[in-house]
């Protein structure tokens, strides 16, 4: 069992179908090529699912204009899977049916839980957890946690820039013309003291008669708050003419515009 704390839905479970979803699952499986495995993805973005769970009331200390008060709060701890490797899943069900074909669990708890919460769960280092399992007694897929983490950074990074690229525009990567060696000193400089970020990438970027330094990153944790602060520090360096493009390497831009470039920063290990 995994003990975490998560919101329930207000969506009950009784209610959780996924037909699309469970239709892009086999589509996917009898043919996968990259538009079914797309399709796949998209849909198990957009669902809802079931996790069994046992719920346990409890309080917690919170502080409050300085007084420490004791709030209700709930404990949620969700059975796991087990694979011949000893590492642990979730299991996640498309609809109740799917979920009755695990063992005793007729009358669990059912907490309803969509991808972008159980990513944060998969992720948290402190759970152990290196993936999910859709319907693992059924028509199953399993989500790696590097799969899970890159499919999170790309969905965070198109909320955050919806207004980033125009439809069918033509977008050039390339060397700077002139190094920004005081630019990249500062950044190296923010992150040695930002532990979440591993390696970053400078690049130079064209699109829509605007040029933009693209920093490629490879990290962990909050990306606004991340990319946010990358780019604050930036600022005394851009100009009218050049500003900023912060992008996770998960992206398949950034993984082609860094193709055979060496990083200007490596976190030591």
């Amino acid at each position: 069992m995994s003990e975490m704390k998560m919101e329930n839905s207000r969506v009950p479970a009784e209610k959780i179908f996924n037909p699309d979803l469970k239709e892009a699952i086999v589509t996917m499986q009898e043919d996968n090529s990259k538009e079914n495995v797309d399709k796949m993805i998209t849909e198990v973005v957009k669902a809802k699912f079931i996790l069994p769970a046992k719920v346990v009331p409890t309080t917690q200390a919170v502080t409050e204009n300085g007084q420490t008060v004791m709030k209700q709060a709930t404990q949620v701890q969700f059975r796991l899977l087990e694979n011949q490797k000893k590492e642990k899943f979730f299991g996640l069900f498309t609809d109740t049916e799917e979920l009755f074909k695990w063992q005793d669990t007729q009358n669990a708890q059912k907490v309803v839980t969509d991808f972008d919460s159980i990513s944060q769960m998969v992720m948290d280092p402190h759970s152990g957890v290196v993936g999910f399992v859709i319907n693992p007694f059924g028509k199953s897929v399993t989500f790696p946690k590097p799969m899970i983490i890159s499919i999170k950074q790309q969905k965070d990074f198109n909320a955050l820039n919806k207004d980033l690229f125009k439809p069918g525009e033509q977008i050039k990567i390339g060397e700077p013309k002139d190094y920004p060696i005081d630019l990249m000193a500062t950044l190296i400089n923010h992150f040695s003291a930002e532990p979440n970020v591993n390696v970053a990438f400078l690049r130079m970027m064209e699109h829509s008669d605007k040029k933009s330094f693209l920093v490629v990153v490879d990290f962990i944790g909050d990306m606004k708050k991340i990319f946010d602060a990358i780019k604050e520090t930036a600022q005394p360096y851009l100009t009218e003419d050049v500003d900023i493009v912060v992008m996770p390497v998960t992206m398949d831009l950034a993984r082609n515009a860094i193709n055979g470039v060496e990083p200007f920063y490596r976190k030591e290990q």
